[in-house]
């Protein structure tokens, strides 16, 4: 079959030609499988269940336990979140997760943040709004607000996605879902860098070095040349209100999974061949678990581990023109989990007591060898919760590219109890050149991670699980009407 996307997409060996008030009704709703139980495949899962109805089979494969990067780790009896820490207030669907699956937001325990250069901190927040507000204006002078209004007109735009979302539109590739909530612009945004950008808009070099540089290396661990558009999110992050899911935001993966009652597969899927029955694509997913090796068959697969050479050696079989792996490489990023006493001398604070702050992120100076480091709370906050005092012991998360060695850890802690070391492939190594991965691998063979090489958040990845469920159920009942259209703004708002 031709990898078309107008192919003949027939449903359960009937073609079906207009729409029906229930297509469901017409066509059996095909068996899915989805690769990996992160956010991106526990929401595709319960987004394809939606759209599908509660007939269709999902099978879901996850060799390592759901959750994905979503994790937490154990210090004395009490769980901490070792990555995806921080929800933005304007995340319309992991706020819609949380509510379906009668989760709460955990109660924010307040802190202060500064800047680190290694030498003294260039900016310090205090209790007082109006006083910060003050600090930055006299340091940066307008660079502030001009950020502002750049990161509000970049999210306005975005917002755009749950309108369309809602009416049912989606969109084949990641270049045309920009396209429609922002243009060229949000396009050429994957291509060029945060620094390009916020110099354009009259940002100074020095808020650059000293502001987003500290935020896009506590978010990303990279530097102001990571593309425009995921720094655009990734500083709406650091200055809107955040929040996490109480008990651990891993909670929406099992959750969701729960509510789809999806077939969850303890087993890693190690390639996908193509078939062909009565005219349509099947496709054979083979996987390897305990039991030793298997395969099943599927008329829809989503892919929503990365298909990157670094993170998956996994094969595709008789497809033409084959599919093959996708350029780019990921970060590597270490966190440390560490419970002690901080080396606030270290920091130029003799006085431990004297220490105000909870969050300490860096500029990017060659000899810092951490990206940031705060001190965390559990998952689990109860109402008598109070941060420790600086001169106690605490749990501090520490951000690296590498794993940090004995001088390193006694370079920020007097002495420490324990540290658990988790290293993983966080976020793409952005590289404004390279292109867009598909979304579109064959004619119901889909890849979900792609969207984090536009920005990666869990927020992007609960869109992306959502555009995939939609653009697989317009697909599938060949409602072509609904996928790629032009000027949507339009669109919806005469529709509403």
């Amino acid at each position: 079959p031709s990898p078309t996307a107008a192919g003949d997409l027939r449903g359960g060996g009937a073609a079906l030609s207009g729409r029906s008030a229930d297509p469901a009704a017409l066509a059996p709703s095909p068996p899915a499988a989805v690769v990996g139980a992160g956010l991106g495949g526990s929401a595709v899962a319960y987004f394809l269940q939606q759209h599908f109805g509660p007939q269709v089979q999902l099978d879901v494969y996850e060799p390592a336990g759901v959750g994905g990067r979503l994790a937490t780790v154990t210090v004395n009896k009490q769980q901490y979140e070792s990555r995806g820490a921080s929800i933005h207030a304007l995340s319309l669907h992991m706020q819609d997760f949380v509510k379906i699956l009668g989760l709460k937001h955990r109660r924010e325990v307040a802190g202060k943040s500064a800047i680190f250069s290694g030498e003294h901190f260039v900016l310090e927040e205090t209790d007082w709004y109006l006083l910060n507000l003050f600090r930055l204006w006299w340091h940066y002078g307008i660079s502030f607000l001009r950020l502002q209004m750049w990161v509000e007109e970049v999210m306005e735009k975005f917002m755009r996605i749950y309108k369309y979302q809602a009416h049912g539109y989606a969109f084949s590739s990641l270049e045309e879902l920009l396209r429609s909530l922002g243009g060229d612009a949000f396009v050429n945004m994957t291509q060029r860098s945060v620094a390009e950008s916020l110099l354009e808009v009259g940002v100074t070099q020095r808020f650059v070095d000293d502001v987003i540089a500290a935020v896009l290396r506590s978010s990303y661990g990279q530097s102001v040349l990571v593309p425009a558009f995921a720094g655009a999110m990734s500083l709406a992050g650091a200055q809107g209100s955040t929040w996490a899911v109480e008990g651990g935001n891993k909670l929406v993966c099992s959750g969701l999974l729960k509510l789809t009652k999806a077939n969850v597969i303890p087993a890693r899927v190690t390639g996908v061949s193509l078939h062909s029955s009565e005219g349509r694509a099947l496709y054979q997913v083979h996987y390897e678990g305990s039991e030793g090796q298997g395969s099943a068959f599927y008329d829809m697969v989503v892919v929503t581990t990365p298909l990157h050479p670094s993170r998956s050696n996994f094969t595709f079989e008789n497809f033409e023109p084959p599919i093959t792996n996708f350029p780019g490489a990921f970060q590597p990023s270490v966190t440390s989990v560490v419970h002690g006493y901080l080396n606030s001398s270290y920091f130029g604070f003799p006085d431990p007591k004297l220490f105000p702050f909870a969050s300490i992120l860096t500029t990017d100076t060659p000899d810092l060898f951490f990206n940031a480091m705060d001190n965390i709370c559990p998952v689990n906050i109860s109402a008598a919760f109070r941060r420790k005092q600086p001169q106690e012991a605490a749990v501090w998360r520490v951000l690296s590219q590498q794993p940090l060695d004995k001088q390193q850890l006694k370079t920020l802690f007097r002495s420490y109890y324990s540290v658990q070391v988790t290293e993983w492939q966080a976020y793409p190594r952005y590289d404004a050149a390279k292109s867009l991965p598909p979304i579109v691998l064959h004619e119901n063979l889909f890849y979900l991670s792609g969207v984090e090489w536009v920005a990666s958040s869990m927020e992007m990845i609960a869109v992306a699980a959502k555009n995939v469920a939609l653009l697989a159920y317009n697909r599938w009942y060949q409602d072509l009407g609904k996928i790629d259209q032009k000027d949507l703004m339009h669109k919806v708002k005469t529709e509403l």
